[in-house]
């Protein structure tokens, strides 16, 4: 029997053969591409209360074309080998797409993390930290980790602290590990950033009027309805940047105890505070919940967006699909049965190695931030807003008319580094599209994004190689 977790793998394999039959690449080079360079499979032991639990644990590189590799740290009780391995096949690629310099990476813990405390969740995190030390799986020129489903900023914070006793005086020590705390050498927007590249691809795939026309819909991310699944950081932060820089309308949300509807609306941030005061998002005002809970994939809409776990639109509910765009802010939601269903059916899929790749973008500019030792906008912030400053007075000398104080604010505003952070991801998001569409436009025998994606990518790092004369 073959397991969800294989699929998920296999999918991934799938995906990367029909899309390298479209390319001119020798068979040798093509295989150095898709299989994982290093995998460390670790079973180690925690006091727990009074007693010891073995923690079996993965970190997985699947590529060391470019150096350091880069990838997150997932903490569920479903992490097994082919998982963590399809996850870091995944980061190979969405790093290329993206011009990210990094070779891609994933670490698992098989571990519920409901099921412990934060000082317990801290003696796992430490441990798994000293073994990857251990075994020279992470380090800032090496190997970067990063936040995953079940970890968050904590857990990154956690294993910097460990990995700085183990390094003692190292320099760019804190560049070992990305997604940090900002007062722990973290970066601002990096919790958002995920989310945030997904509305940035929305909005850009839907910018362009002939492709909208393909799909029977108008010009423009705004009006457009939207259904979630997942309310963790992914999906909080694409539904509620999607309504509020937008205008979209999130009608649908899914979660573990169950789906909401409201035709008229959802305020994201308003669920989000109802569900940590009740514990659940089922009676949140205005709203309706399903029999079903699964029904929301059924759900009508202009963007469907899972963003919880993979291989959640199968061959057996891809059926049900009434979107006309899904939007894979998790990694592999959709099984390659399930995409071949969908593509018959004339569904947009908005691949995940493109559409989720804010959170490595960002990551990238904060391992930057920690090698240069210097925080975004510190140098050049007051210059700027000097330089506007001067250009607005001179123009007001000039023109005999006066602008107010607010106005002039807003004009001669120096960037901060949120600000130059969102610019940075917005422009990689932006480009990497572009680059997607112009080779699913031009290539007749690519007959949807996510082939578009992977043959993208494939070329770059075969580029790489070539390059390093690995395959003269």
């Amino acid at each position: 029997m073959i397991t969800k977790q294989a699929n998920f793998y296999q999918s991934v394999e799938r995906n990367f053969d029909k899309a390298a039959a479209l390319t001119k690449h020798p068979k040798g080079l093509l295989e150095q591409i898709k299989v994982c360079n290093a995998i460390y499979q670790m079973n180690f032991p925690v006091k727990i209360g009074n007693n010891y639990q073995v923690i079996e644990a993965y970190r997985v590189q699947h590529s060391h074309h470019r150096l350091p590799t880069k990838g997150g740290i997932r903490f569920s009780h479903l992490v097994n080998q082919e998982e963590v391995m399809a996850l870091a096949s995944l980061m190979t690629y969405k790093c290329a797409l993206v011009d990210v310099p990094f070779g891609g990476a994933k670490g698992g813990v098989k571990i519920s993390p409901r099921k412990y405390t934060p000082e317990q969740l801290q003696k796992i995190t430490r441990r798994y930290t000293v073994e990857l030390v251990r075994k020279n799986f992470i380090g800032p020129g090496v190997d970067v980790p990063a936040p995953d489903y079940g970890t968050s900023s904590r857990e990154m914070a956690w294993i910097l602290d460990t990995y700085q006793q183990l390094n003692n005086g190292e320099l760019d020590s804190a560049a070992c590990v990305t997604g940090k705390p900002v007062n722990q050498n973290g970066i601002r927007g990096r919790t958002e950033a995920t989310g945030r590249g997904v509305f940035y691809g929305l909005r850009e795939m839907l910018s362009f009027k002939e492709d909208c026309k393909a799909m029977g819909l108008e010009p423009g991310i705004e009006g457009k309805t939207m259904v979630i699944q997942g309310l963790g950081n992914v999906g909080t932060y694409t539904g509620s940047i999607s309504i509020e820089e937008g205008g979209v309308k999130v009608i649908g949300i899914s979660e573990i105890e169950g789906t909401i509807v409201n035709p008229k609306g959802i305020n994201i941030n308003k669920l989000v505070k109802y569900r940590r005061d009740k514990g659940t998002i089922i009676g949140f005002p205005g709203t309706t919940a399903l029999k079903d809970r699964d029904d929301w994939i059924g759900l009508e809409c202009d963007i469907l967006v899972p963003a919880a776990l993979e291989s959640q639109i199968t061959k057996i509910n891809a059926k049900k699909v009434k979107a006309r765009i899904i939007a894979e802010a998790a990694n592999g939601p959709v099984t390659a049965d399930a995409e071949a269903i969908l593509l018959k059916k004339g569904v947009v899929i908005m691949p995940d190695m493109y559409l989720n790749a804010g959170g490595v973008t960002v990551s990238y500019f904060e391992w930057l931030k920690n090698l240069s030792h210097v925080r975004y906008g510190r140098i050049e912030k007051r210059f700027d807003q000097n330089a506007y400053t001067n250009l607005v007075t001179t123009v007001e000398e000039l023109t005999g008319k006066t602008i107010s104080t607010r106005e002039k604010k807003m004009l001669t505003r120096g960037p901060d580094e949120i600000d130059l952070v969102r610019s940075g991801l917005e422009e990689t998001m932006s480009t990497a599209y572009g680059q997607i569409r112009e080779i699913y436009r031009r290539k007749k025998t690519v007959t949807d994004l996510r082939s578009a994606a992977f043959i993208n990518a494939i070329n770059k790092i075969a580029s790489d190689y070539l390059t390093l004369g690995v395959f003269p």
